[in-house]
């Protein structure tokens, strides 16, 4: 008898101890949201060596810093402090087989599931950092274990916890928001993969429903939890900036807001908030209004600069959809002075910005974009083992400018903005296309004034499928299927930049769609899928394929939707 009171007794101890820790770490990231960096850090850190939740919060907070900052010494740290964090998690576990046990899993204490669901969460955080620290193939695999590994973990709970026979304890909202998440994230993320690699991912037990993912982290976000903000988050980012670089450049903005605003009532001055505030204001074409809101998200606080960077690099795209080149230059500047995360972009973006200033205009600093061009190559650094996909195509473009009298680029800064399908975004706004179409009039008057050269073909296919997205927003569809055909047309004679026909397959196909010439649409889908290999930006190229054809229904052989 008495060694039932004492079980109890510890039980409720323990419940007591995982209440309070759990309000606590709510309490920090209060502080965390409204700017409080430092006192949120300080919150926590008295409890990471014998509280799990502490121990994961704080390491969370120190990596989303590593990879902002992305100094080697934070990613090194962040990673010493989430492998701890793993540690003290592990103490609290149930030292028995796997939870597909299903009399272990349904004896766990609820302490012992808590456990489990930040454990699997800091084998994820720890992947990620692997994956941006290390270089080589040991490491990778080491990472891709340590993914696999927290998927079966949230798999596993997310089956147990629907059990008539699971322990709901008083901090199962907290369990259900860590479930949520981890599940939901691994849904949405693989489910914006092409099949092909999707195929690989499902093999090695994996599964990607998007609107199962996008469910369960609703769920998450708008439940009063500990992991609503990551999951919030993690929604941002997929309505409006996955959507638009890796989708059809349709981001669902009424989500977004939907989303954003009981964040924003309750945090109004939060930087985080504020920047996503902006980027849903730059999608709608309110340009004024984003600018705003990115310059509010500098001044809300001082503590974390590299909040200013995610800013800078917004404000540096709103100045170009105005063509104020030299404001955008005035971003790109600070972020190559100030930020580690793409150097060479930030300078290659520099030197586009002075190359659209008429000849005879001053340069800001006496600075001269051909030496600008010329030092790109020199920035070039590694994440996860590669070159970013955007930096070698900025390395690979600025090579031009290698030849003593070198050929000039004719729209650097519209192809780029390009890539960051950066003309969905001035779609709702006439005067910003027009403003755009005359920016390729004048290169492609200077382009039949010039003597043909090498480049002539691939920079007049170009200003085509420049001028073709122009002509698209203007309502202009016939001139602007005349202008991607132009393109299609010059594919043998292309000799250097062989991304712009199967981009512009894209873009065709994507005007069929909106015309509702579907089988159309799906042929040239496919052809830009089956026939183009090895160009820049073929990534990104084949995730808005498969973002195409997923929004056609297309293919439900390839397609099929599964999840767990």
């Amino acid at each position: 008898m008495s060694n039932g009171k004492g079980a109890n007794a510890a039980q409720n101890s323990s419940q007591m101890t995982l209440k309070e820790s759990l309000d606590e770490c709510m309490e920090a990231l209060d502080l965390f949201l409204n700017n409080h960096f430092s006192e949120s850090l300080e919150r926590l850190r008295p409890r990471v060596n014998e509280s799990m939740y502490h121990a994961l919060i704080y390491a969370t907070v120190l990596e989303m810093q590593a990879m902002m900052t992305f100094q080697p010494d934070d990613i090194s740290n962040a990673g010493n402090t989430m492998k701890s964090a793993q540690e003290v998690c592990q103490r609290f576990r149930r030292k028995s087989p796997g939870l597909t046990n299903k009399s272990v899993g349904e004896s766990l204490t609820e302490v012992q599931l808590h456990a489990e669901v930040c454990y699997a969460e800091c084998q994820l955080q720890r992947a990620a950092l692997t994956f941006l620290q290390d270089e080589n193939m040991v490491s990778f695999i080491k990472g891709g274990i340590k993914v696999r590994n927290s998927y079966l973990i949230y798999k596993e709970l997310h089956s147990l916890i629907k059990s008539p026979n699971c322990l709901k304890g008083p901090s199962h909202v907290h369990l259900e928001g860590g479930i949520s998440f981890g599940i939901g994230a691994f849904n949405l993320t693989l489910s914006l993969f092409p099949p092909r690699i999707l195929k690989v991912l499902e093999f090695a037990g994996f599964s990607g429903d998007k609107e199962y993912g996008l469910s369960l982290l609703n769920d998450g976000a708008t439940g009063m939890n500990l992991r609503s903000m990551l999951c919030a988050l993690l929604l941002l980012c997929y309505y409006t900036f996955l959507t638009f670089i890796l989708g059809t450049g349709e981001a669902e903005v009424a989500e977004a807001e939907k989303l954003l605003k009981p964040f924003r009532l309750r945090y109004p001055r939060g930087a985080i908030f504020l920047f996503f505030a902006g980027r849903t204001e730059e999608i709608k074409g309110n340009i004024d209004e984003a600018v705003a809101l990115f310059e509010d998200g500098c001044k809300a606080q001082q503590a974390w600069k590299q909040f200013h960077h995610m800013c800078y690099w917004e404000l540096m795209w709103c100045f170009t959809y105005k063509r104020a080149w030299k404001m955008a230059y005035f971003y790109a500047d600070l972020l190559s002075q100030e930020s580690r995360w793409s150097k060479a972009m930030y300078v290659y973006m520099k030197a586009a910005y002075l190359s659209m200033l008429p000849k005879d205009e001053a340069r800001p600093f006496g600075e001269d974009e051909v030496e600008l061009f010329r030092k790109v190559p020199t920035f070039k650094q590694k994440i996860a083992g590669k070159s970013p996909p955007t930096e070698k195509f900025a390395i690979r473009k600025a090579r031009r400018y290698k030849a003593p009298r070198p050929i000039k680029l004719p729209v650097p800064v519209l192809e780029m903005m390009y890539m960051w399908n950066g003309f969905s975004m001035i779609s709702k706004r006439p005067e910003l296309t027009e403003g755009m179409m005359q920016t390729l009039a004048e290169a492609e008057r200077t382009l039949l004034e010039s003597p043909e050269n090498e480049y002539s073909v691939d920079d007049r296919c170009l200003i085509h499928l420049l001028k073709g997205l122009c002509l698209k927003n203007q309502g202009q569809l016939q001139a602007a299927e005349e202008c991607f055909n132009k393109v299609f047309s010059s594919d043998k004679k292309i000799r250097f930049d062989h991304y712009l026909v199967p981009n512009c397959l894209v873009e065709l196909s994507l005007l069929y769609i909106d015309q509702g010439r579907r089988d159309e649409a799906i042929k040239l889908l496919h052809k830009a899928k089956h026939n183009y290999k090895e160009y820049s930006m073929e990534s990104r190229t084949q995730f808005r394929i498969h973002a195409a054809l997923a929004k056609l229904k297309a293919d439900p052989g390839e397609e099929d939707d599964t999840h767990l």
